[in-house]
């Protein structure tokens, strides 16, 4: 019996969708499913194009780093999956590079809450880390990229549960959530939302932050005990 075929399997389907929504091209980019009961995670094998993979070709990786079952190596980016998983408690890492979000990562500039799109999404703006130090590349560069969001969200007072996504500086974005399917899907918001911000300041560069007011309501309408938007029954 397989007992990580559905893991495996949740994996591959998560970066299936990273190409189908046009996130990464060739071997950019990667996603990956973690089942805490068992403390493993799949992700993607490093290197291998998306019309390459097949569910039996992800590779099974413990939370110290460890390659529990799998015949090829894991992504390049495995310890910073590692670092989330065992930080945040979520169940699903993607991280692509995805154009509009890389030029506000390589910009080293926070996406600011400019529309209810955003709002919907996340209350606050999308953050940005700092730059990793010589220090930390020198020392295990993916490990410590995935300290380095810790820390970001640790500095600022935020929940990885209500901000879902991050963009490393220089680098690109990572987003979770409570699945792989999951952590795709909030890919795809922030690749949108940071393409708006964009044209955004293309089109007027002093442009201030959506009203508090505003952003609170779209929030909220989606999201806690009050929200009352979608259906309440299946259709």
């Amino acid at each position: 019996m397989d007992i990580y075929k559905t893991l495996r399997e949740e994996s591959f389907e998560a970066n299936l969708e990273i190409k189908r929504q046009n996130l990464a091209i060739y071997t950019w980019g990667n996603a990956s499913a973690f089942d805490p009961d068992k403390g493993v995670f799949a992700i993607k094998p490093s290197g291998v194009a998306y019309d390459e993979l097949k569910p039996e070709l992800m590779v099974l990786v413990d939370l110290d780093g460890a390659v529990v079952e799998g015949r090829l190596k894991p992504s390049s980016d495995t310890k910073t999956h590692q670092v989330l998983y065992r930080e945040f408690g979520i169940r699903g890492i993607t991280h692509t590079h995805s154009p509009h979000a890389v030029a506000w990562a390589q910009a080293n500039k926070p996406i600011p809450v400019f529309g209810t799109t955003h709002a919907d999404h996340c209350a606050r703006e999308i953050p940005c880390t700092e730059y990793i130090s010589p220090e930390a590349v020198k020392n295990n560069y993916e490990l410590e990229t995935g300290n380095l969001i810790v820390d970001t969200f640790r500095k600022g007072n935020l929940d990885p549960a209500q901000i879902t996504m991050v963009l490393a500086a220089g680098h690109g974005p990572f987003t979770w959530g409570a699945s792989a399917a999951q952590s795709v899907y909030h890919s795809v918001i922030l690749e949108e939302i940071c393409k708006m911000a964009l044209f955004t300041v293309m089109i007027d560069p002093r442009v201030k932050p959506l009203p508090e007011h505003i952003i609170r309501k779209h929030w909220e309408r989606k999201h806690g005990p009050g929200a009352y938007y979608g259906q309440k029954q299946p259709l």
